[in-house]
């Protein structure tokens, strides 16, 4: 048996582990990744990256069917979904491209391959065996596939997707039916009723995107139902066939017709099968856990990204890899989550940060919630013929700084970051009043908002 040793062997070559692998090697560890499908992992290949470049698709789309609006006139539009398919694909490809070019460049050894954890130190890859002085859990999350009738069948044949296989269909289905109101079910949501699918998502609870603003999820709700997205709230699926879906709604059995169904009711951590048993990992509801330095109870054994079912994003991944490594080297780092940004990438965008005026009552934090329409913004208006977006932005009365702030408009997704800077180094609000923001601007509206 060939037997291989490295500093470092990371389980998984998504986010959170080619970043780990970017960061150690490049401080001189001798790094390994073991990666049972493709670097990248599921954000760069099925998942974050792949569905933003649909979604941009759909909304060069949406603003050429209602450029008339902003004085530009243009003959009838129409969209290829093979061409949008096939530019994402080619988007993937120079993306993953990029990152074995980062690896080989940092002298990192990939391997293919289904790792299994041996011992302490020590990860099976087939039959060569490979010893490490450290071990980094990366292997990332999947989608739920609940024990509801027929689904199983139905991913058999096709006609259930779930966010992998949804975003490589070749054909624009007539029906598509939705299962689950959460990110991933309203981004294709957004995409397929744009180019021109008659799309139904069916929910459990009584609103969409979870643990979002109430009062921003309601407005979303109504951009959505406004472009033409029928939801069924407080509904639970029952069965699927090969052409419907049935739900049950205030005890009765509804039918709704289906060419195709996108499951996309959660994710759940990827730790079966690795041998975490073999060395006693700790792990609870199927998700591996840690401390704030993403410290196993096992010695020199950390995790990071989805597997640990913190915060299953991307970018939080990104940092608990860093977390990781620092303390590998010896260097004294903790993970924080209190000012890690999330985005819906929809039309219009969602961004947040922090608590929701929701959470911080549940919590009896002494808040003051301040709301401004996103119309302040001059810039806002001038790219808008119609809006209703919202700043909302919760402030800690006692310490006169920022707790969350929620936003959904254009830009969303490029403000968040600030606010997220802004609630991390705890700046009070007189000193973010005291800010100078460029104009014209739609991230003027945080400060807009703070003047009341």
């Amino acid at each position: 048996m060939i037997t291989n040793t490295f500093d470092l062997i990371i389980l998984g070559g998504g986010p959170a582990g080619y970043l780990a692998a970017e960061r150690a090697s490049g401080a001189g560890l001798n790094v390994l990744i073991v990666e049972q499908r493709f670097l990248g992992g599921v954000c760069l290949n099925e998942g974050c990256l792949p569905s933003k470049a649909l979604l941009h698709s759909a909304k060069v789309f949406d603003y050429a069917n209602h450029s008339e609006q902003y004085g530009v006139k243009v003959g009838s539009v129409t969209i290829d979904h093979n061409a949008v398919v096939e530019r994402k694909n080619k988007i993937v490809k120079t993306l993953v491209a990029g990152i074995k070019s980062k690896m080989r460049q940092n002298k990192v050894t990939v391997v293919e391959g289904t790792g299994i954890i041996t011992g302490n130190n020590s990860v099976k890859v087939g039959d060569i065996e490979y010893t490490g002085k450290r071990l980094l859990i990366c292997t990332g999350s999947h989608p739920v596939v609940p024990p509801i009738k027929g689904v199983a069948e139905c991913i058999t044949n096709g006609t259930v997707l779930t966010n992998r296989e949804i975003l490589d269909i070749r054909e624009i289905p007539k029906k598509l039916v939705v299962i689950g109101g959460g990110v991933i079910g309203l981004e294709m949501a957004s995409y397929f009723n744009s180019v021109g699918s008659s799309v139904t998502v069916i929910e459990m609870l009584p609103h969409i995107a979870g643990q979002t603003d109430k009062e921003i999820s309601t407005i979303l709700l109504k951009n959505y139902t406004d472009k033409g997205v029928t939801f069924k709230m407080n509904c639970k699926v029952t069965e699927v066939t090969e052409n419907s879906v049935a739900y049950e709604s205030e005890g009765k059995t509804e039918i709704q017709p289906a060419d195709k169904v996108l499951l996309s009711i959660g994710r759940r951590p990827s730790t079966e099968g690795i041998g975490l048993e073999t060395i006693g990992v700790y792990c609870e509801k199927g998700a591996i856990i840690t401390d704030d330095t993403m410290l196993t109870n096992i010695p020199n054994v950390y995790a990071a990204g989805d597997v640990n079912g913190k915060s299953m994003l991307a970018h939080t991944a990104y940092r608990e890899a860093e977390v990781a490594v620092n303390n590998m080297l010896g260097k004294k780092d903790f993970m924080r989550y209190n000012a890690v940004p999330s985005v819906i990438y929809t039309t219009p965008e969602v961004g947040a940060v922090g608590e929701t005026e929701e959470s911080a009552k549940q919590k009896g934090l002494d808040v003051e919630v301040i709301t401004k329409p996103m119309m302040y913004s001059g810039r806002y208006v001038a790219e808008n013929t119609r809006g209703d977006g919202i700043c909302k932005i919760v402030v800690d009365k006692k310490q006169n700084s920022i707790l969350g702030v929620h936003l959904i408009g254009n830009y969303a997704s490029e403000i968040i970051y600030g606010a997220a800077l802004m609630i991390e180094t705890q700046m009070t609000v007189d000193y973010i009043k005291e800010l100078v923001f460029p104009h014209p601007t739609v991230c003027e509206i945080i400060r807009e908002t703070l003047f009341k």
